[in-house]
């Protein structure tokens, strides 16, 4: 049992008079009522217990009428004012304003008017944790509380404005929406099996309106089981259910905006409520403890719905799981390309990776130029995006590789693996061995691009520099040499902190490839040029349909490194701006930069800055990794609904395979020979299959 210091007594001796509740105001006494019961700490408990009341009021029964005379008059003509049909459900098909207006609820709560039952819930059950403690008093207790107190049923009451007339007038709204919400052009394009079929909404929304006529006339004043309008309505539920659930299983093949998303839970939403308010009304025999049992059902739910009305991690949480999967099997094709299997592979993404390598080489060069230009700090972070942007996408169009772009590719096909795992119906010990071999091969195709990168952007940052020198006379990096030597160093600036900033960067650029790619293929864009008239008219039907391909395989990557071009570029001068001292380090460019130090320097820079820029490299390519790599995971795991306690056997797997084949996390393995690394024969040809089967993928 829960106390206050006060105690159910000392309550009643404080505002019981003379047989009377008196308080400065209407709520007060209720709301320090329910303050005895409630616990500071719900995960600690399982039950909540109100013996103290329930045996105080048997042996006092002054204090006992005076509750009931004052909960009665508490709670008359009071109105629910919607709060049944719309409290907890989505208002908007507009994420970012329904999170938005959630959030400023959270600051500043939207207060009902005073005659209303949602001002007394909120006044009363104010902590959005009260819903569980509530639901963990026992019915038993709850069912004796109402009888003491002489409180009738929902079902009893005969006014016009009565509880019943409000819970049905309240589903009779609700049917009414979902019927107008479902035939939305957008919505039924996502389900052309029904396009023939006439809709099960409306289907419902008229069979429901023959029982409300049923109850408005009084020929019925409940719902028995064995009744044929309540079993239709049932079939009626499903079929909707089963309208919705096509629609997101469409999604797959036709995609999804996030305002059709939005539509879609809300109906799902509205049929969950649908189905509760139904069941307060439907009773076996509609005895007398029938009727009190979903009476106090309907009050639970009523403090339940108000408690999460401005439920913000729920709703993210349910809106954005269907928008994650989606972006995830997205990367997931994409990615499957990120990871080496066979040697041919690997030394193929070792080419790749040094071609990358060459490109940024040129990319580091051009931000010298670019930050000795005599523009605003504006100007600077837009040349420096220009630079990182159009490199990026130079890198991404001929078919190079930049290292840590592929964390954020691989994570879903990562996913699958543990998902095969989970299915299997072995021992926990062997049940992720899958994952381990997977993440051997997506570490090994990681270590080999960076490699590849570093390789060639530190001799080709140096070559280029040298050449500036040696035909215009101009050390470009004599000024600034210790300055990039430093950043590079993780003890003496914020080297590792940016790595990660850039790691979150990293993230976000998959994501948008693809939210892009998710879109295009919602939008039709794909056929939509493939069949613009113009273009067949002027370039020919081969010609457009070869433009449609392009945009339709291209286009996500390419707005994917754009973005993440201007967020490389933009992140310093807005730390800069914000006096936040954030900034951006990539494992790549920081090997350009050392090699831009080093001749800056006159090839006479201090060992010590050396080997600590060279040590802060590798750690920084580590951090943009395992930043990026982790919350694309995150996103993964999310999208799937796989506990996150899952991780530990992960590791404890992949640790288990690294002891037993550690030469497979760093180079390809056949029958424990290693692959011939000079087999690099494979001519353009194999490229261009590659290329091809890359662009496939998307």
């Amino acid at each position: 049992m829960l106390r206050s210091p006060h105690g159910v007594e000392e309550l009643f001796n404080k505002y019981v008079i003379d047989g009377k509740v008196y308080a400065t105001e209407d709520l007060l006494f209720i709301v320090e009522l329910v303050h005895i019961f409630r616990p500071k700490n719900n995960k600690k408990i399982n039950r909540v217990s109100i013996d103290a009341l329930i045996a105080y009021l048997k042996t006092h029964d002054i204090e006992r009428v005076a509750l009931m005379n004052y909960l009665i008059e508490l709670l008359s003509n009071r109105n629910f004012s919607r709060m049944v049909s719309d409290a907890g459900i989505l208002q908007d098909a507009d994420f970012f304003d329904e999170v938005k207006k959630r959030m400023w609820a959270k600051v500043l709560p939207y207060q009902p008017e005073k005659d209303t039952y949602e001002y007394v819930l909120n006044q009363v059950f104010y902590k959005h944790t009260d819903a569980e403690w509530v639901f963990m008093i026992p019915e038993e207790q709850l069912i004796e509380l109402f009888s003491l107190l002489e409180f009738s049923s929902i079902f009893s009451d005969k006014n016009d404005g009565s509880t019943l007339n409000e819970l049905l007038t309240s589903i009779d709204i609700i049917t009414q929406r979902m019927s107008g919400r479902a035939m939305e052009s957008s919505i039924i394009n996502m389900v052309p099996e029904y396009s023939h079929l006439e809709s099960p909404f409306r289907a419902l929304e008229h069979e429901f309106t023959v029982v409300l006529q049923s109850f408005q006339k009084g020929e019925i004043k409940f719902l028995l089981e064995s009744d044929i309008n309540y079993k239709q309505i049932i079939v009626l539920h499903k079929q909707c259910q089963e309208f919705v659930n096509q629609a997101f299983k469409n999604s797959s093949k036709y995609g999804i905006s996030m305002k059709v998303n939005q539509s879609l839970l809300r109906l799902r939403q509205q049929l969950a409520r649908v189905n509760v308010l139904i069941s307060v009304l439907v009773m076996p025999e509609a005895t007398l403890t029938e009727k009190r049992q979903n009476t106090l059902k309907f009050a639970r739910k009523l403090i339940e719905y108000n408690c999460y009305k401005y439920n913000v991690s729920g709703l993210i949480k349910e809106s954005t799981q269907l928008i994650s999967y989606e972006i995830t099997q997205h990367t997931a094709k994409t990615g499957e390309h990120y990871i080496t299997n066979t040697g041919k592979e690997y030394w193929n993404m070792f080419k790749g990776a040094m071609g990358g390598g060459i490109i940024v080489g040129f990319m580091c060069i051009l931000k010298v130029f670019a930050h000795e230009t005599d523009v605003s700090g504006f100007g600077h972070a837009m040349l420096y995006s220009l630079n990182y942007a159009l490199g990026f996408c130079v890198i991404y169009l001929l078919g190079f590789t930049l290292a840590t772009k592929q964390p954020a590719m691989t994570a879903a096909t990562i996913i699958k693996a543990i998902e095969d795992g989970r299915k299997q119906h072995i021992d926990d010990a062997d049940k992720h061995i899958g994952f381990a071999k997977l993440f051997a091969r997506l570490f090994r195709s990681q270590f080999i691009a960076f490699i590849g990168n570093v390789i060639l952007a530190f001799p080709m940052a140096l070559l280029l520099v040298w050449g500036i020198d040696m035909l215009f006379e101009v050390n470009i990096a004599e000024h600034d040499w210790s300055k990039m030597l430093v950043d590079a160093d993780p003890i003496e600036s914020r080297a590792l902190f940016h790595a990660g900033i850039a790691g979150i960067f990293l993230f976000l650029s998959g994501i948008i490839s693809g939210n892009v790619s998710n879109r295009n293929k919602h939008n039709k864009v794909f056929y939509r040029i493939q069949e613009h008239p113009w273009l067949k008219r002027n370039i020919g039907y081969t010609r457009t349909t070869k433009l449609a391909n392009w945009v339709d395989t291209k286009w996500p990557g390419i707005a994917s490194n754009i973005c993440f071009g201007f967020f490389m570029g933009t992140c310093g001068t807005i730390g800069v701006f914000l006096g936040l001292g954030i900034d951006i380090r990539h494992i790549t460019f920081v090997s350009g930069n050392i090699a831009l130090g080093l001749y800056g320097s006159g090839f006479d820079a201090p060992m010590h800055m050396l080997i600590w820029a060279f040590i802060g490299m590798w750690m920084i390519g580590f951090m943009n990794f395992l930043v990026s790599f982790s919350l694309s995971l995150f996103l993964a795991f999310r999208s799937r609904n796989i506990p996150f306690k899952e991780t530990k056997d992960l590791v404890k797997a992949t640790w288990r395979h690294f002891r037993s084949f550690p030469i497979e996390f760093f180079l390809p393995t056949s029958s424990g020979v290693v692959e011939n690394p000079h087999n690099l024969t494979t001519g353009k040809a194999s490229d261009k299959k590659e290329d091809s089967n890359k662009d496939n993928s998307h």
